[in-house]
């Protein structure tokens, strides 16, 4: 990894799922002020609303310098082909600001039905991931390369995909963490790669409704996602902490609550324990309205560079 490149996006990006539900004209001004706010990077989640390619190049067209990373690409959706050609494409277009993240929660036996169309049950996650990184690699390239090519990271949770991570991509973007998980995933990948770590967050001074937020959110992993239990399995989280309902000690390792000043410590945290960088993905009560109040409020304490919108249009 050339020397250097692990930070040059700095270190606090935005998490969103929000976009898929906005229109394009609402992404794009609200990119443009994520920028001006001094955010490095924009992670965005990719489920049924707007496709991940065509989100990247909304966000990748309406600024000029952040980074635009996809957290994740989910792999079951399309074919390495179509994921290898488009990202060439993006990473011509926007050269050295897109970043494709890479992940897929098919696996053993399950089979995803949507409207009737079986999405085929993959294998296991490593050895899944593995096929599909050779599989694009083969792709051969019928037109131009970008320079440089765009990067790769891996949703990775467990030890045998945070180790591909590091042997065969940038690094790591694990998702639904805690500080614990960072360390461990450093230890794993070695000090060379990249580790970009999502960090849930509710910023409200009364912790009794950012609890409530919170906890909904963890809920709704627990009991939907067998491969988030798995991992917070690993992290030593029994089933007093699962069964029923997440645990408060559980909603608190993965969520971070309270004021800017309590959220950047939480960032810190991981930080200190091997991330490159955060992405903070903020939740409200109402998930359908864009977070942008708190975005503008973490900004002045989290980004040391950050300026409002306002002042920035200010400048000559």
């Amino acid at each position: 990894m050339p020397e250097g490149t692990r930070n040059e996006f700095g270190r606090i990006g935005i998490w969103t799922a929000g976009y898929e539900r906005q229109p394009a004209g609402r992404v794009r001004e609200s990119a443009a002020e994520l920028e001006e706010l001094g955010y490095g990077a924009i992670w965005y989640g990719e489920a049924f609303g707007r496709d991940a390619v065509g989100q990247a190049w909304l966000l990748l067209s309406s600024t000029r310098r952040i980074t635009v990373a996809s957290g994740i690409v989910n792999i079951a959706f399309r074919d390495p082909i179509a994921t290898a050609t488009a990202a060439r494409t993006l990473g011509e277009a926007f050269p050295g600001r897109y970043v494709l993240g890479l992940g897929g929660h098919r696996i053993d036996d399950t089979v995803h039905q949507v409207d009737g169309y079986a999405v085929p049950a993959l294998g296991r996650a490593a050895t899944t991931m593995r096929a599909y990184l050779d599989s694009m690699d083969a792709v051969p390239a019928h037109g131009p390369l970008p320079d440089p090519a765009p990067r790769r990271v891996l949703a990775a949770l467990g030890p045998k995909m945070l180790e591909l991570a590091a042997e065969r991509t940038w690094g790591a973007h694990p998702y639904f963490v805690s500080v614990e998980h960072t360390a461990r995933a450093r230890r794993i990948m070695g000090p060379g790669a990249f580790l970009g770590v999502e960090q849930a967050v509710v910023l409200d001074t009364d912790l009794g409704r950012a609890r409530e937020v919170a906890t909904a959110h963890v809920a709704g992993y627990i009991s939907k996602a067998p491969h988030q239990v798995a991992n917070v399995r690993r992290l030593g989280f029994g089933d007093e902490d699962i069964i029923g309902g997440p645990s408060r000690r559980l909603v608190d390792a993965i969520v971070a609550q309270g004021n800017a000043d309590a959220i950047g410590r939480r960032v810190q945290q991981h930080l200190d324990a091997g991330a490159d960088h955060v992405c903070l993905q903020v939740l409200t009560a109402d998930p359908a309205v864009l977070p942008e109040r708190e975005w503008r409020e973490l900004a002045p304490v989290l980004v040391p560079s950050s300026t409002s919108p306002s002042s920035s249009s200010e400048q000559p």
